[in-house]
């Protein structure tokens, strides 16, 4: 008889997990959820769920995502490591003692259906008793040991990111230095602070971490896709809305916010039929690179005077870990923005309001003081001061005559 491995944390951001001691080796059965695209796949995660994807190289915000869905497994048809560079998603999922099962065969994506329960013993797959798929499990030692060999090819990566960068700047040089091809918005943003959003590395806290900086300097907020969801959740409304809009909510669209579609620079906008079928307007930004740049270049020629990123990629291994070419224009963004763009972890450890709570707190003392000081002085404050104590005596009257 197999063992069941359950959930006793579901709510939990890295779900824990217990077995129970049973004959046989240990195992878990739970509902299957499949679909090639883990961006998708999360939307309709539910806790317990055992997830089946086709994706090389998990990235730590797809990793993310798929812990905090509370899944209780993550079937893989690709390699979550395949050695190009150290990614960090397959990390983060066996640390938060989920299995990873690696190299399924594709197969699983016909052989499987959406919802039914389905059994996970090490790293096969069972229906009853009928073997579905199989594949290699993972554990923190085999990943360990692939993020190695990664580690050591790393310096093939970064020439490829290195050629990608200036094949970006020969094809993108107008943008990128004279700004040619940056299309006019509405909103008003010429010597403000702008905050831009991506729901990326650490948004919640650092959203959290920032809202003094919001509260005094009032910046215009830029979101980037799912960003605006996140500004909802933390109560705050978006001025703009920039993206492909494949991962924002009907009800962010709705917000009233500027919207600019990022489009291909053919001309295609794969997100301005959204927009349309929903009645909604929109700028149309053709750009080559991602959408969290066009944000930013869409803050600076609007003349920001700072621009402070929520979410963002601010290191080379983050870059890396996207795993795609196409960061080469997020760093290249950021170069041209240069000393206005500032990221919201460094803002929050040096922000400090201007008004501090001592200050404040000796000025609401001081200006309590001096009303005492009037009040005693003049004529009038001395007959208030006489009707208040002839009062306060009647009240001590009255509260004796009710003891015994």
């Amino acid at each position: 008889m197999r063992a069941m491995k359950v959930p006793t944390a579901l709510g939990a951001r890295f779900g824990k997990f217990r077995r129970q001691k049973v004959d046989g080796p240990a195992g878990l059965s739970a509902p299957v959820r499949v679909d090639r695209r883990t961006k998708d796949l999360t939307k309709r995660l539910r806790p317990g769920d055992i997830a089946i994807i086709d994706h090389v190289d998990i990235d730590r915000i797809s990793a993310e995502a798929l812990v905090n869905c509370g899944v209780s497994a993550v079937l893989n048809v690709a390699a979550s490591i395949s050695g190009r560079y150290p990614n960090l998603g397959p990390h983060l999922i066996v640390e938060a003692g989920i299995p990873l099962v690696d190299d399924v065969a594709p197969e699983v994506f016909a052989r499987v259906h959406e919802g039914e329960e389905l059994h996970l013993e090490g790293g096969t797959l069972y229906r009853g008793e009928e073997e579905v798929a199989k594949g290699v499990e993972q554990d923190a030692a085999s990943i360990q040991s692939a993020m190695a060999e990664a580690r050591a090819g790393l310096s093939v990566q970064l020439e490829a990111f290195a050629a990608n960068t200036m094949e970006y700047l020969k094809r993108e040089q107008k943008l990128l230095i004279d700004g040619i091809g940056i299309p006019d918005i509405k909103t008003r943003i010429d010597g403000r602070h702008v905050l831009i959003v991506v729901r990326g590395y650490d948004y919640r806290d650092d959203i959290s971490a920032l809202r003094s900086y919001i509260r005094e300097y009032r910046p215009i907020m830029i979101a980037v896709d799912g960003g605006a969801d996140a500004l909802l959740e933390a109560g705050y409304r978006p001025d703009i809305i920039v993206g492909d809009f494949d991962s924002v909510s009907d009800y962010a669209l709705a917000s009233g916010a500027e919207l600019v579609v990022h489009a291909y620079r053919d001309g295609r906008a794969p997100g301005l039929k959204r927009i349309n079928d929903l009645g909604y307007e929109a700028v149309v930004f053709p750009a080559t690179g991602t959408s969290e740049d066009v944000a930013m270049l869409l803050a600076d020629d609007a003349g920001a005077a700072l621009i402070v990123a929520v979410g963002t990629h601010a290191t080379l291994e983050e870059f890396l870990d996207k795993g795609r070419a196409g960061m080469s224009s997020t760093f290249l963004t950021r170069l041209r923005i240069g000393g206005k763009l500032v990221d919201a972890k460094g803002v929050s450890r040096l922000y400090r309001s201007r008004i501090s709570p001592w200050a404040l707190m000796a000025l609401v003392i001081a200006s309590f003081l001096t009303i005492l000081v009037v009040i005693y002085s003049s004529p009038a404050g001395q007959v208030y001061i006489t009707f208040l104590a002839a009062r306060w005596d009647a009240l001590v009257y009255w509260l004796t005559g009710l003891l015994p």
